[in-house]
């Protein structure tokens, strides 16, 4: 319920009312003043851990009892988001007949970005003296000047970007220290009141019961969002602050100087929102310069960090002001909020968090660099003797330096685990990379992995994927017991949603890791610059004790990676550009045709029946999508993920969707053509079975389309009501560069005949051989039942090698399944059987089971046909 101050008139209406009481009484009237189009419509997202369908039973939660209220404030004019205070400027009535006032229309708007996004101002002003515009109408602006001055016109709310001079006392530099920097509060007071985000923003903390085990996902459902409200006036709301370090240096905007970017964000945007670049979520805030100081060099970086810490101290102080006594803001829906800003994470690689996590030292004079940091040494201390955070109501280093996924397990596979391995394989590792099977989706390392020098998040997890099988014949069995640990607890670490049986897994994998890290060291795999070591003094494998608490306390440490690019958003820091960016998205919603009562500057929560695909979705899009489809095609960005559960075909349980083109890519082929072009000698028999299996009897003559992939969509095991990317799988007929055929792997769970396969809980294992549907002659009037005018699949099976996983991997083996060919006894063929293209459950990879080395480099297709065993990822 929405508290108000005590006031007897109606917010809506202005209705005068008896008391406090009687205005909620009027609100909750069967004739209430609210508009229609908003009647009975939640006008709150629902936060991210409660979206499931409605068969899952089993979520409770807990909201904070005296959290997030919303404010009227007496003799005030109402709370206005960014877009309704662009409304407010000078030039406003100018622009109700022309929304792209001062420029003359879109034409001329779109020219003027172009050159200002993409062109220098001596470049600008060459352009626009071309004799090109002399058989052509020029536009109002002749110059750069006159350009940049009519860009000063648009309506721009934004915080200001200013340059400082600093000093250090007593320390004089190469050259004057400027600190490029705007207001952080500003700069969050613009992002909380953003509307773009306001279907993606959470305000209350709560917690989330899975049965009897608590959930720990964003920020709102760990222990300290708890704890901070209980500290907080009744109906304030947590505004969190999130700062990010990047140490690309950056020259642009600069005047050549080095300087590295600090980034801001708030946590009530969603998490997987917040973590896209192209979201414009994070916010380029500061400039944080890298001079160099007259002084010996043992001090040159101590003098540089306390720098930093003096220049954050600027950037956030009134952040922390309003962190120990309030500020009102305004939220995306145009509500005011009594909001505290406390920092609950500051992401930075491992280097940079011992910087910031500096302690105090009140020995000796801190000034007196020589003795000051001859003692801070003795402690173990950095030498930073007023860290930015000292006097920020509510931060503690140990909580809000959150372990970061990029740089605490990524860098970490990449820079030890990786290269143990490579110690021991050698050249072997990268020949086993380059015969894995090619498979969409998935990058492969057609040169190796050992010359690779820097990697992608995503590049580290497609090596991760794989590195467990790879391993297999050439080390023990401990040393690959210790690295399937270290990739079970990476990927435990990274899951957007815990519990506590959870935790408990990705803790239990560690100690794993440990018990039987000595194969690691028995093998001579760990060197230094002097040989082999034996020890594992490693600070990241220490931090990872850490991992447990910090997701109690401040929720995943997925929405604490830095696994983000950053480039995308240094391209539009500075006003200019964001006041580009800002007027773009306001003359296409302006110019919309909306809804009558509805304004389309304020992005009201509409609870649509369409579920949502999660990793690529644009909030802004998506508004733009609601409130003016056609202007949507003038946007630039990524589009959402695809939803083939609209318009592809279902599972029987509608939880999988599955696509193939319209047109297919071979047409009407009989039954020998496809046999032959495929390479499937029992393809006649095996359609027969299944034709015969459900009680029909086909006409004589019969034709089939084919095609060479399809794609099978999931929904996330996180949140059942997320759509994950589709994927796609091949079933590529022989060729020059796959003799065998571009085939990939899939599970799926249906019994396909009676022959007795071994297998877990239902499923079994094919290769996808080809993909066809029954076509009837044109003109027949034959009736064809369901079970054979879907699209089909040919597979070839696999049978798992029981009696369970394999123990040092974790891994099923599996082998291929033979049988005798029909037409031909004597002779053993792949066994296959037609099964409904709805059958497929995952789609999978297969990974050889390696008896040795195998000496050169040699393709999947040439390997795979000699190996008996399989390893199934």
């Amino acid at each position: 319920m929405t508290h108000t101050t005590p006031v007897s008139s109606c917010p809506n209406c202005k209705k005068q009312c008896r008391s406090a009481e009687a205005v909620i009484e009027h609100l909750n009237d069967a004739d209430t003043c609210w508009p229609e189009n908003l009647v009975n419509r939640s006008m709150l997202p629902v936060p991210q851990a409660l979206q499931r369908p409605p068969e899952q039973t089993n979520l409770s939660a807990k909201y904070h009892p005296t959290s997030g209220y919303h404010y009227l404030l007496p003799d005030q004019p109402p709370p206005q988001n960014i877009f309704q205070e662009m409304q407010g400027h000078p030039l406003q009535q100018a622009r109700e007949t022309n929304v792209w006032y001062p420029f003359d229309g879109l034409g001329e708007w779109s020219l003027a970005k172009f050159l200002v996004e993409n062109l220098s101002q001596t470049q600008i002003d060459k352009f626009l003296k071309l004799d090109w515009f002399q058989t052509r109408e020029r536009p109002q602006f002749k110059s750069k000047d006159e350009l940049f001055f009519f860009m000063q016109q648009l309506p721009d709310r934004g915080p200001k970007w200013q340059c400082t001079k600093l000093k250090l006392k007593g320390y004089e530099s190469e050259q004057p220290i400027h600190l490029i920097w705007r207001d952080g509060l500003e700069v969050t007071k613009q992002l909380l009141a953003n509307p773009v985000y306001a279907n993606h923003m959470c305000y209350d903390p709560h917690y989330i019961y899975q049965g009897q085990e608590r959930q720990f996902g964003e920020f709102w459902t760990s222990n300290d969002a708890w704890a901070i409200q209980d500290q907080l006036p009744e109906g304030a709301t947590i505004v969190p602050i999130i700062a990010a370090s990047d140490k690309t240096p950056v020259t642009r905007h600069t005047g050549g100087l080095e300087m590295h970017p600090l980034f801001l964000t708030i946590g009530n945007i969603q998490a997987d929102v917040r973590m896209k670049a192209t979201s414009h979520a994070w916010r380029c805030t500061a400039f944080m310069p890298i001079p160099t100081f007259i002084v010996a060099s043992e001090f040159q970086n101590l003098l540089r960090a306390r720098l930093w810490h003096k220049c954050m101290d600027l950037v956030c102080s009134n952040l922390k002001v309003a962190a120990h006594i309030g500020e009102y803001m305004v939220d995306p829906s145009a509500r005011l909020r009594y909001c505290f800003t406390p920092l609950i994470s500051h992401i930075a690689d491992l280097p940079e968090q011992l910087m910031i996590s500096c302690s105090l030292c009140d020995r000796v004079d801190p000034w007196n660099l020589i003795v000051f940091v001859r003692e801070a040494k003795k402690l173990h201390l950095s030498g930073v003797h007023l860290p930015y955070w000292r006097n920020w109501r509510f931060s503690n280093p140990a909580k809000f330096l959150t372990p970061e996924i990029l740089h605490a397990l990524h860098k970490f596979f990449f820079d030890h685990v990786l290269k143990w391995i490579k110690q021991i394989m050698g050249h072997e590792l990268d020949v086993r990379f380059k015969s894995h099977h090619k498979r969409t989706g998935v990058r492969h390392f057609s040169g190796g992995v050992s010359h690779v020098n820097q990697m992608t998040g995503r590049e580290h997890r497609d090596i991760q994927r794989t590195i467990v099988p790879t391993l297999w014949g050439v080390a023990s069995p401990d040393f690959i017991r210790a690295v399937r640990a270290m990739i079970d607890f990476i990927y435990l670490a990274q899951n957007p949603l815990h519990t506590e049986s959870s935790i408990a897994s990705m803790t239990q994998a560690l100690q794993d890791f440990h018990n039987h890290k000595q194969a690691i060291l028995d093998a001579e795999a760990r060197r230094g610059k002097s040989g082999a070591k034996d020890d594992f003094f490693i600070p990241k494998l220490e931090l990872m004790q850490s991992f447990t608490r910090a997701i109690c306390n401040v929720g995943s440490l997925l929405q604490w990676t830095a696994d983000r690019d950053f480039v995308l958003q240094i391209a539009r820091i500075l006003d200019r550009e964001e006041t580009i960016r800002l007027f773009d998205l306001y003359t296409l919603l302006s110019s919309s045709t909306s809804t009558p009562g509805q304004d389309p500057l304020i992005n009201a929560i509409i609870m649509e029946d369409n579920e949502v695909a999660s990793t690529e979705t644009d909030p802004t899009l998506a508004w733009v999508s609601n409130v003016n489809p056609v202007a949507q095609l003038r946007l630039q960005g990524p589009r959402p993920v695809r939803n083939h559960f609209l318009k592809g075909i279902l599972s029987d349980n509608a939880r999988i969707a599955f696509n193939v083109t319209v047109k297919a890519d071979c047409s009407r082929l009989d039954a020998s053509q496809l046999q032959s072009l495929y390479n499937v000698p029992d393809f006649s028999h095996a359609f027969h079975l299944y034709v015969t299996r459900n009680g029909y009897t086909p006409p004589g003559q019969l034709s089939f389309n084919t095609w060479s992939k399809f794609r099978i969509q999931l929904h996330s095991a996180f949140n059942a009501c997320r759509i994950m990317p589709s994927q796609q799988v091949h079933a590529e007929p022989p060729s020059s560069d796959f003799p065998g055929g571009n085939c990939d792997v899939v599970l799926f769970n249906q019994r396909v005949d009676s022959v007795s396969n071994d297998g877990a809980s239902g499923s079994y294992v094919a290769q996808v051989r080809a993909i066809f549907q029954l076509t009837l002659p044109r003109g027949s009037r034959v009736q064809v039942p369901e079970c054979l005018s879907q699209v089909l699949l040919y597979i070839q099976h696999f049978d798992f090698i029981v009696p369970g996983p394999e123990p040092s991997t974790g891994m099923w083996m599996v082998k291929r399944s033979y049988t005798r060919d029909p037409s031909q006894s004597e002779r053993v063929i792949r066994r296959g059987s037609i099964i409904p293209l709805t059958d497929v459950t995952h789609a999978v990879e297969i990974i050889p089971v390696y008896q040795g080395p195998l000496g050169k480099g040699r393709e999947f297709w040439e390997l795979a046909g000699g190996v008996r065993r399989l390893f199934l990822e």
